[in-house]
């Protein structure tokens, strides 16, 4: 069975990416899921602020942010015993680089590009093949234009593949109001990956207290159907690699993916949840379906479900919303 799969140029041996998260602050965390079987690691995010500010604005930026960023609330300790800063987490990569054969890829978490360039540089020089650029933005002013948000990704893309010569993917969020036309413009201005789709962690009522807190709950399988479905509208609508990711759990949710039209599955949740070892039980499952199902490669398969290639290309649009609500049965009788 051949799950040999090209992802940014990089020859993988296989589809399954770890995405970023707590699990790759550890080099011996690294080495087992090389051991596991992943293809290459994206590393737990460096974020904007760690880059731009003191200890003391960052000690104030960790505890008072914690509920905007989707990884914080797992891995940002005291600041006391703040470990992984900037310089810490080149070292690490560094060593990660040397001690695994799979590809590293860099993780920067922000909004903006101002600081990002020479740290992108930096992360290049300390060893990873990749960078991917998780361009966290909830818009809240209303002022704010939808093209002056999608500007803004365009132009911190631009301003990082400037620096760097190595692949640059872009992690984008499903709130456009037009998914296709920013993959398309991100397309056009270099990107060699988009990661579908960033996953943003809501804030939650507590009514004892009357607070806002930070709520973090691990994906599910159904959370898959959001990136699936663009996934496959966009496949050979865009030149650049494709990475699926939210909702990745099995192996046949893997299967998925890349009938869909990705390149990559990345998955975290179902690794907090199992163990590294979920790995192997993961690309298990998918070689035992491509078997029965009998597929000889991840080449042969992907994009076999796309938009393009389906029956109906319709089931991906309006036609399915109403077929959907037309097909469901109350779970009750009158």
């Amino acid at each position: 069975m051949d799950l040999r799969t090209k992802y940014m140029g990089m020859e993988l041996k296989n589809p399954l990416v770890p995405s970023a998260s707590p699990l790759s602050q550890k080099l011996d965390d690294i080495k087992k899921m090389e051991d596991a079987g992943a293809s290459a690691v994206v590393m737990f995010s460096i974020f904007e602020e760690q880059i731009h500010h003191d200890a003391e604005a960052l000690d104030h930026l960790l505890t008072a942010g914690t509920e905007s960023f989707a990884e914080a609330l797992s891995y940002f300790p005291d600041l006391g015993q703040y470990a992984v800063g900037p310089e810490g987490y080149l070292e690490l990569i560094s060593k990660a680089s040397q001690a695994v054969q799979i590809p590293i890829i860099g993780s920067l978490n922000g909004v903006s590009h101002e600081g990002w360039i020479d740290y992108a540089k930096k992360i290049q020089e300390a060893g990873a093949k990749a960078i991917e650029l998780n361009v966290y933005y909830v818009a809240t002013n209303p002022r704010m234009s939808s093209s002056n948000v999608e500007k803004m990704y365009v132009e911190v893309l631009k301003a990082v593949k400037a620096a760097v010569t190595i692949p640059v993917a872009i992690k984008l969020s499903p709130f456009f109001s037009s998914v296709a036309h920013v993959a398309r413009k991100l397309d056009r201005a270099g990107a060699d990956a988009l990661v579908m789709f960033n996953r943003f962690y809501q804030p939650d009522f507590n009514l004892d207290e009357l607070s806002v807190e930070p709520s973090l709950v691990l994906s599910a399988s159904d959370e898959l159907r959001l990136p699936l479905r663009w996934i496959a509208i966009l496949h050979k609508k865009v030149k650049t690699s494709i990475a699926a990711t939210t909702g990745i759990h099995t192996g046949q949710d893997m299967a998925k993916c890349i009938l869909a039209g990705a390149d990559v599955a990345m998955t975290t949740s179902a690794l907090l949840k199992h163990g590294i070892g979920h790995i192997g039980t993961m690309l298990g499952e998918l070689t035992a379906w491509m078997e029965a199902k009998e597929y000889d490669s991840v080449k042969q398969m992907k994009g076999a479900m796309s938009q393009k290639k389906v029956g109906n290309p319709a089931a991906f649009e309006r036609a399915n919303y109403i077929k959907a609500l037309e097909a469901y049965k109350p779970q009750y009788s009158a």
